[in-house]
């Protein structure tokens, strides 16, 4: 039997203490800062389920810039803008743009806050080893997160689990956000046994250790290191397939693979935004552009996740098997 895959296969291409936008009045003047687009020291906000990517940005831009020196503050999304808000960071990193209220209020005292896309990310579903069905529906993500469906049988009639356990990273968090304005329209989550744990690894090893549970996790966070390809996932867990019609199967699921988040096949994607308030272009902005460079890119690309920018190169790959 010959099955035919598409792979991508090449990309072308603390606070207080450190620099922050607003040290002194007057505002985000260029004689209160010392750092410049290359060199100094900052510290900058992102989102928690995105450190596994950030850190592998930090350093290799640290290594190219001797001179620089760069201070991750991984929290929730929540907190992230509150600290953009109030000046203490000038850069976080978030899976949303601006809000029409916060563009207002940065105005005030900044001008040209820049919301710069770096990256799409699979929003990644996850059970664990002993659960027999990994194909499931948009449809009844939606029914488990609004609470209509609280058994794995309501879901899955054969399922001899029980109550669905419902795990996310942190509960201001941008995953759950992405998934109260994507998947309920705006509404909250209403799941009778909903968990929020305080990053995405204690999902992962909640998922790992009960057997109803279903984790909810930036796909960045799923690459099996070993695998130069992104196309295996950690072995710990099971990831699933998750499908746009009303019932799930193999032939109309899909996982987060690149290539499907590229083409479109997996239904819940999020752009990732380098979010700056830098009106004198100093390191948080120098950083963001390393990011969006062709060398931050390809970082991106070997960590799962699918580039922003770069040409992407697509072979069909047959495997045979007897």
């Amino acid at each position: 039997m010959k099955h035919t895959f598409n792979v991508l296969v090449g990309l072308t291409l603390i606070l207080g203490l450190l620099s922050a936008c607003n040290d002194s009045k007057p505002k985000h003047s260029k004689y209160t800062r010392t750092d410049t687009y290359a060199a100094g020291e900052i510290a900058f906000a992102a989102d928690e389920s995105f450190s596994p990517i950030i850190n592998e940005e930090v350093k290799v831009f640290e290594a190219t810039y001797r001179d620089a020196v760069l201070h991750p503050i991984y929290t929730d999304e929540y907190d992230a803008m509150d600290m953009l808000l109030r000046d203490s960071v000038c850069l976080i990193f978030a899976s949303r743009k601006f809000t029409e209220k916060e563009l207002k209020a940065l105005k005030v005292n900044v001008s040209n806050p820049t919301a710069m896309p770096i990256a799409y990310d699979g929003l990644s579903l996850i059970v664990n080893t002993v659960n027999k069905d990994t194909c499931i529906s948009v449809k009844d993500i939606k029914r488990i997160l609004n609470g209509e469906v609280s058994k794995w049988k309501e879901v899955y009639p054969n399922s001899k689990l029980g109550d669905i356990e419902v795990i996310f990273d942190n509960k201001n968090s941008s995953t759950v956000r992405w998934c109260v304005d994507s998947i309920l329209d705006g509404k909250p989550i209403n799941s009778p046994n909903i968990y929020a744990a305080k990053t995405s690894a204690e999902v992962i090893n909640y998922v790992e250790q009960h057997a109803n549970s279903i984790g909810i996790i930036g796909s960045n966070w799923l690459n099996d290191k070993r695998d130069t390809t992104n196309v295996t996932f950690k072995k710990n867990i099971q990831v699933m397939s998750v499908s746009r019609m009303d019932t799930a199967n193999e032939m109309n699921s899909w996982k987060p693979y690149q290539y499907y988040l590229y083409n479109g096949n997996y239904p819940l994607i999020r752009t990732i935004y380098a979010l700056l308030v830098d009106p004198i272009h100093g390191l948080p902005w120098g950083f963001s552009q390393f990011v969006s460079s062709p060398k931050g890119q390809l970082i991106i690309f070997r960590s799962s996740l699918l580039p922003y920018r770069g040409d992407l190169t697509v072979r069909e790959v047959n495997v045979k098997s007897n």
